[in-house]
This record gives C-alpha cells, structure tokens and sequence, in this order.
C-alpha cells in the first residue's frame, strides 16, 4: 500500500467493486447518474453543489472528481471558491445554532424539545459571553451570501444542501426560508437536495479504495 492514503492511484481500485458488488455499483451509478442529469439546476449548477458539498464530506477523492466536472460544465474558480466560503459560513452556522443546546443543559426549566426554533431566541447568550466573536461570524454569513459570481438566490440554494449534509434542523429552516424569499423553487431546493445526497453517497463510495487496499495488504 502507498504510504499516501490520497493517491489520485487509488480510484482505480474501485474498478474491483464490478466483482464484488456487481448490483450495487450498477444502482449506485444510476442514481448519480439521474441526479446530476440536466433539470431545473443546469448541470453546471448542480457540479457548483457538489464541490461544495465535498467539501463537508471532505473527500479528497470527490472534491478533485466533482472540482473538474464544474469546470467542464463551465464553472469558472471564483463560483467555485465563492460556493465553497458558502459550506464554510453554514458549518460555521451549525456550530452557532447548537450551542443554544449548552444554554439548555444549564437550565433546568429548559424544554425537553431539543430541536426547538425557540432555542434560537438564546443565540444572545453567545453574543453576550463572546461578543467579538459573534459579530465575525455575523459579518461572514452576511458576506457568504452576498450576490458576487453567484446570485444571493443560488448562494442560499447551496446554504439547503449544505444544510441538509450536515444535518442541521436550524440551518435547513433558515436557510430554506431565505431561498424562498430569493425565489427558489421547490423543485431547485429538491435537485439541490439529490445532489447531496449523491455526494455524500459518492463519499463513502470513493473510500472503498481505501478499505480494499487495506484488506489486501
């Protein structure tokens, strides 16, 4: 085995899993398939999405596959980059949002309902005891959003997925109604969604290289 566990080498491996799991490589490749079809996203749009969902996967294997796929479909550095800082603002967001449950925990009249949008009201405890910090971040999702290559209404369209991948209830809620008031549809935020299922699929996929490498050592 390669002393480099992210040898570009490595995907070549998953050529074995046609022997191993002939019917779940034929599914795996038929959803990723029908996801990144042409739809309501163009298909650059939807590559835009994965790159910045691999990187919440943080799969070296997809960012590289999915980074070139963009920009095959047309995706110039800076949507790229600027889809990126919008992963960077929403992870940060989670982060934010959950510590709304520490506030909980030190309350004993706290709900016993711990995905509640009344948690949020404690967001100020955050503010009060670490106020420098709080007005960053503040200022880096305003900015994250902010129309640039990509229009506000696409960035909050990508804040769904992101949301959806890193599983955040606050992060989906806010970020679902902010695409609505941009004028995203349904139909955008549901393709948006498949995409990231797709990647997230796509990760533990790719790192079958590496489980395989490993078993034949």
């Amino acid at each position: 085995m390669s002393a480099n566990l992210y040898s570009k080498e490595n995907v070549k491996i998953l050529a074995q899993l046609k022997d191993l799991a002939p019917e779940q490589l034929k599914e795996f490749n038929e959803f990723n398939t029908a996801v990144f079809k042409e739809g309501t996203l163009t298909k650059k749009e939807k590559e835009i999405i994965a790159v910045a969902i691999t990187h919440v996967t943080q799969c070296p294997y997809c960012i590289d596959a999915h980074t070139k796929s963009a920009k095959k479909a047309g995706a110039t550095l800076e949507e790229l980059t600027e889809a990126v800082f919008v992963t960077s603002a929403v992870e940060a967001g989670g982060t934010i949002t959950h510590s709304t449950h520490v506030h909980n925990a030190k309350n004993k009249e706290a709900s016993d309902v711990l995905y509640s949008r009344s948690n949020l009201k404690n967001l100020g405890q955050l503010g009060k005891f670490a106020p420098e910090g709080f007005k960053g971040y503040q200022a880096f999702s305003t900015a994250s959003t902010k129309a640039g290559k990509l229009t506000t209404k696409f960035k909050e369209i990508i804040a769904v997925a992101v949301a959806n991948a890193t599983q955040c209830p606050y992060c989906i809620d806010v970020h679902t109604k902010n695409a609505e008031r941009q004028g995203a549809t349904s139909e955008e935020l549901a393709e948006a969604i498949m995409v990231t299922a797709a990647v997230r699929s796509g990760a533990s996929y790719a790192h079958m290289a590496n489980m395989i490498q490993s078993y034949q050592e």
